[in-house]
């Protein structure tokens, strides 16, 4: 190839080359993402289903000793009690996982922006 041919390529070369290496960083970056998504989905199961068992243990528990109609209306006061702060709970930790979700993939969508 002529060197006047090679030299008007070789800007050309240089970007295709620098599009194709932000592609596969754009890439790793969207498959760390969802391994981290799903990585928390299955900590979050986990650890629902933990305290789902152990809230219908100590419902059961509960129910076991109660004896007469107050006992019961304690039990089932204590127990909605419990049932509402692992609803609180669990919502807090949702909106907390989705806001770092949101700003994660920001972060990955900016950084694709500025090259």
């Amino acid at each position: 190839m002529p060197e006047s041919i090679q030299s008007k390529t070789a800007p050309a070369d240089q970007r295709l080359v620098g599009a194709g290496k932000q592609a596969l960083e754009f890439l790793f970056g969207a498959q760390r993402l969802i391994g981290d998504e799903i990585a928390f989905v299955r900590d979050e199961a986990l650890d629902r289903a933990r305290t789902e068992t152990h809230l219908f243990n100590e419902f059961l528990s509960k129910m076991a000793q109660a004896h007469s109609v107050r006992d019961y209306v304690g039990m089932y006061e204590a127990c909605g009690q419990h049932q509402l702060d692992f609803l609180r709970r669990d919502s807090e930790r949702f909106f907390k996982h989705a806001r770092h979700s949101f700003d994660a993939a920001s972060s990955l969508l900016q950084s694709e922006a500025l090259h």
